[in-house]
């Protein structure tokens, strides 16, 4: 996969904008542009400082393409660790391709996904899974995906897996050792320095492991299902949350008759709001396929709002307990905690402002940590919202650690684990130094495939595959 092409891409985004930036890179990526750049104070751009930007106009032949400015980037001073142009031009979508084709027709060829990126993998600028956080800033857009990107883009999980493999290395390498000299009974490898290690790295392996939970949900936004009864106002609920008329909203029971899906940012959490047909008996065929749906969306949230409406718990102001229909909507209520005991359920009231204090009170009593809301009014969405924060788990982002969000890191963590585990077994059943030998080198093998050590040309195809052409 390495290429010693010199490619160009558009780096912004496609489109007409105010600027565009086109990225050249290889070897002759200097040589490619120089003769095509005509600087305003006559400048060569082969004879130039790295780091450095220059005005001036890209030319084809006598023909004037645009004025542009030109930053240089020499030897491995670059983010792909090789020669770089980057050519900044007017955002016109014919200006863009214009200098694109010119630069094709002069020796470039057009870049593949991730390509950029891939060389500056290749040439050490940096490991695979910083390289991966390339594609998760890109793709960030809530400010805890964006925190978890720059602390692994910034090595700060590739450090910790490369010191705990370095320091297992080491051992393997004085285990091995003594297999060398066998017959001579030594021991190079402290037995007791080695259990410390491998309790160590047990230790930060289930740690990491844990915190999958978190960060998977944090980089894809945390699914929130609002579910109950027909016309108890999820749709509302749904448009007050995003602050938009997202769903429609009508007094006919059964409106909505699919799932409706939307994401917001509350507090640099991303959610994913899930507003679902309402729960009921009908013979309405494509009700009941969105009823099925409903429940299918339930299995997948990792947070489940039961919405109900609060005039229907009380009979009348002056009642002093739940309705017959408020005891049926607890005893579902129940179901469902049942159905899925790990899952957060939160019961919320609705249209609270058509209630009178003594209603509210039966229901406060009546019903534990009950929420109540009015969708319509927007009176407690703004507590609903914080109460939704208390369910993730930030204190690990706020104490700046490492938090996996990678499934394919997940998989080598979990292999890893796996095999140090192996080792630890060996440890207590004083097992021989060459079959202990075989589960650290695995151990190392699933290290290796985090940080790049262990590739292969599949893996590596797979991963740069989903990045942007241009990065």
């Amino acid at each position: 996969m390495i290429s010693q092409d010199t490619i160009v891409a558009l780096a912004t985004p496609a489109g007409a904008g105010a600027i565009a930036v086109i990225r050249v890179s290889g070897k002759d990526a200097i040589s490619i542009c120089a003769p095509l750049f005509r600087s305003i104070k006559g400048k060569d751009l082969t004879k130039q400082k790295t780091h450095t930007i220059h005005l001036g106009h890209i030319v084809d032949g006598e023909r004037v393409l645009d004025e542009v400015l030109v930053s240089l980037f020499k030897g491995s001073n670059s983010y792909t660790g090789e020669p770089t142009v980057e050519i900044s031009c007017h955002g016109s979508s014919y200006i863009q391709q214009e200098i694109i084709q010119l630069l094709l027709r002069k020796g470039c060829r057009m870049a593949d996904a991730g390509e950029f990126t891939l060389r500056a993998f290749i040439n050490g600028k940096l490991d695979l899974s910083q390289a991966e956080a390339v594609a998760d800033l890109i793709a960030s857009d809530s400010e805890a995906s964006h925190q978890i990107a720059m602390q692994q883009m910034r090595g700060g999980f590739s450090n910790e897996i490369k010191k705990l493999r370095d320091e297992l290395l080491n051992f393997a390498s004085l285990i091995e050792l003594e297999l060398d000299f066998a017959e001579e009974d030594v021991e190079f490898a402290n037995r007791t320095q080695f259990q410390d290690l491998i309790s160590r790295i047990t230790k930060v392996l289930k740690r990491l492991i844990d915190s999958f939970a978190v960060g998977n949900v944090i980089k894809n936004g945390i699914p929130v299902a609002i579910v109950g009864e027909p016309n108890v106002g999820k749709s509302t609920l749904l448009n007050a949350l995003l602050n938009e008329e997202r769903a429609i909203v009508s007094d006919i029971a059964g409106t909505t008759r699919d799932t409706i899906e939307d994401e917001i940012n509350i507090g640099g959490i991303g959610f994913r709001f899930i507003d679902t047909a309402g729960i009921r008996d009908t013979k309405d065929v494509v009700e009941s396929i969105g009823i099925k749906k409903t429940f299918e969306k339930i299995d997948q949230a990792q947070v489940v709002i039961y919405l109900v409406d609060s005039s229907e718990l009380t009979e009348s102001p002056s009642a002093s307990d739940i309705s017959p229909k408020g005891r049926e909507i607890i005893v579902e209520i129940n179901q469902i905690r049942n159905k899925y005991p790990r899952k957060p359920l939160i019961i919320v009231a609705n249209k609270v402002d058509k209630l009178e204090e003594s209603q509210i009170e039966v229901l406060t009593s009546e019903i534990e940590n009950i929420h109540l809301l009015s969708a319509k009014q927007n009176i407690g969405v703004e507590e609903l919202q914080n109460k939704l924060l208390e369910f993730v788990n930030t204190g690990a982002l706020r104490n700046n650690e490492t938090i996996v969000t990678n499934s394919r890191h997940y998989d080598a963590l979990l292999k890893a684990l796996e095999e140090i585990q192996k080792v630890q077994y060996g440890i207590d059943q004083g097992i021989s130094g060459d079959l202990m030998a075989i589960d650290i080198r695995q151990a190392l093998y699933h290290f290796g495939e985090i940080t790049g050590e262990i590739t292969s040309d599949d893996l590596l195809g797979n991963i740069f595959a989903n990045f942007c052409i241009g990065k």
